[in-house]
């Protein structure tokens, strides 16, 4: 029968009437940018979400971009970054001219390892350069999967760091009864096609609990301006569409209908895949995970996915090069060995398909096939 690893026409197919109609009275409104979608998209996810202000933009990477720059980061600042993440994350600090300084993951849930921020910032874990001024830190709550913000946050706290939440892959996820993006100074999340939350196209979002960072988030996604033809700094086009906006707040609609599905799947995977010597993913105690990917750990990854591959089922690798190996950041002077942790996920992490649309009768394929397969 086959599965695939995504697929979004089956989405489109249970909503299709209502985003027919939205997609409609936006053409017929000749409104396309900034209008009354986006306006009411952003007061419904500052709602959804418990932030002071919910801004949106043109993508996940300008979300984390805008934030970086909203706060003040810049040439000489360091920005700790978890090694093993989409290229996004440390790309945006580049962008705003600091340098990304990579910390290792938690093995058993690839999130951010607060005891290895701790040693970088009390100078007890080696840099392969001489140590700049840590001013930021970028927890990322990878596959949908809470960071342990707690620690993290007191250690910002403790050494003045600002905090901007990587939730791209987590929205609708909790961390101790507060919405991950609500946690930190900023919070960025995507609306690329394929994320929980996904447009028909690209899109992001900033929040903050500060309305004056919200003020600037909202000047600079629009050439720095606070009104049109008067800019106050140096700013960027950065606006999400009506079309997008429209689209979204159909999804925004149904999104706890699938993440509990999302849950339901997961725990599915669990009981078919226990016992068998694989690593299944971890639920933080206090956390609600909202499963992005459903990614599992196995030491002979490549072989297991080309034979499931052979059985039908499609699979992912997220990600197969940590980034302190990517030769974007080769200058740093990073090597084989720095991050174990994010060396061997990279390794050994499958994302098994992952979709509200998928049917019980399809996840117990997906299961049989990695049973086969090992």
């Amino acid at each position: 029968m086959g599965v695939p690893l995504l697929n979004l026409k089956a989405q489109y197919g249970r909503i299709q009437n209502r985003i027919d109609e939205v997609l409609r009275e936006v053409l017929q409104s000749g409104h396309f940018i900034l209008g009354p979608n986006v306006a009411a998209l952003e007061e419904e996810l500052r709602a959804f979400l418990g932030v002071a202000r919910a801004v949106t933009v043109a993508s996940g990477t300008d979300a984390l971009h805008l934030s970086l720059r909203a706060l003040g980061l810049g040439e000489g600042d360091g920005v700790l970054v978890p090694a093993f993440t989409f290229v996004a994350t440390a790309a945006a600090v580049s962008y705003v001219g600091a340098r990304p300084v990579f910390v290792d993951i938690e093995p058993d849930t690839f999130c951010m390892d607060s005891k290895r921020v701790a040693e970088y910032l009390t100078d007890t874990a080696p840099a392969p350069q001489p140590k700049e001024r840590i001013r930021a830190m970028i927890p990322v709550h990878l596959y949908g999967q809470p960071a342990d913000m707690e620690p993290l946050l007191g250690l910002a706290r403790s050494h003045g760091l600002a905090v901007v939440e990587d939730a791209a892959q987590a929205v609708g996820a909790t961390y101790h009864g507060r919405y991950a993006g609500g946690l930190g100074d900023a919070g960025c999340f995507s609306f690329y096609p394929t994320k929980n939350l996904g447009a028909m196209g690209d899109g992001g979002l900033a929040t903050t609990q500060d309305p004056a960072l919200g003020d600037r988030l909202a000047r600079l996604r629009v050439y720095g301006g606070r009104q049109r033809y008067l800019h106050d700094e140096l700013g960027f086009n950065s606006r999400l569409d009506e079309i997008q906006a429209a689209v979204l707040r159909v999804k925004l609609a149904c999104l706890g209908e699938w993440t509990a599905r999302r849950r339901a799947i997961a725990a599915r995977y669990r009981a078919g895949l226990g016992g068998l010597g694989l690593t299944l993913p971890l639920e933080r105690p206090g956390a609600t995970h909202v499963y992005h990917q459903f990614a599992i750990r196995v030491a002979d990854r490549d072989a297991v996915r080309r034979r499931t591959a052979e059985r039908g089922v499609q699979t992912a690798v997220y990600y197969p090069v940590p980034l302190h190996l990517q030769p974007l950041y080769r200058e740093l002077g990073y090597r084989p060995g720095d991050f174990p942790e994010a060396e061997r996920a990279a390794r050994e992490v499958l994302c098994l398909p992952m979709y509200p649309e998928l049917t019980d009768a399809q996840v117990d394929e997906v299961v049989e096939a990695v049973k086969r397969s090992l």
